[in-house]
């Protein structure tokens, strides 16, 4: 116990006095022996050797009930990749603008967080790290340099099946680096063992109102501002990709 609270309290020294990212919630993840097909199903040898992570932390908004939201996700990676599978109880699943590249981020959708070399630090206006929303008919938006939402669906494969109130979201996220120039070709980097990667996911709820409810993300964030994900690459947990 009293090694669990110097932890926590470094955590805390960390996040309120440095600029540099100390790696955290550090979760390791197996390499797939064949890249799962992305349908939407959880029916892939990787997903049956994966766990379960949470998908817990009310970032924004009040109290929020389980019949109102639940998330959990797995993760698996291979050279081209890293495979996200989402489960995602959500009693209304609500997308009031057409246009995805308006108040995207009000709507529901699952966000993917991407730090390449682990590196943390900001991150709102450049490529240092993204901040993917997919929405509710897989279209993905993220800030650019320019500071104007853009569309990077070629980023991102994903397929939402949704039976009830649970939706199933699979993920085939493609890694970029710093070095990336919107408009210009650009190569996603290949992945290998032993990279670390800067890494969380979130869920924006909305059950109907102007604004998200709420926004309840993977990783523990210190202080009262815990929306932080979008522009501070510091909060990212790191994943250790694993044979």
């Amino acid at each position: 116990m009293k090694k669990l609270l110097v932890i926590f309290l470094s955590f805390m020294v960390w996040s309120c006095s440095s600029d540099k990212k100390v790696d955290h919630q550090i979760i390791e993840v197996k390499k797939a022996s064949k890249s799962p097909n992305i349908d939407g199903k959880d029916m892939d040898d990787c997903w049956n050797k994966a766990e379960w992570l949470a998908m817990d932390q009310n970032w924004l908004g009040n109290a929020y009930t389980y019949k109102d939201f639940s998330g959990r996700y797995k993760l698996s990676w291979d050279e081209s990749a890293l495979y996200i599978l989402a489960e995602i109880t959500d009693d209304v699943l609500y997308d009031q603008y057409e246009d995805p590249l308006k108040l995207w981020w009000d709507d529901d959708c699952v966000e993917v967080f991407i730090d390449e070399d682990n590196s943390g630090g900001p991150h709102q206006f450049s490529h240092n790290a993204f901040a993917y929303h997919i929405a509710l008919d897989g279209n993905v938006v993220d800030l650019a340099p320019d500071e104007l939402p853009r569309l990077y669906n070629d980023h991102i494969t994903s397929v939402r099946t949704t039976n009830g109130q649970t939706s199933t979201w699979e993920i085939a996220v493609k890694i970029y680096d710093d070095s990336f120039i919107d408009g210009e070709k650009n190569s996603p980097k290949n992945l290998e063992t032993n990279k670390k990667v800067g890494f969380a996911i979130a869920y924006c709820d909305n059950d109907g109102s102007k604004e998200r409810e709420n926004f309840i993300g993977s990783v523990f964030v210190p202080g009262e501002d815990k929306n932080q994900g979008y522009k501070n690459a510091n909060i990212f947990g790191t994943l250790v990709l694993l044979e």
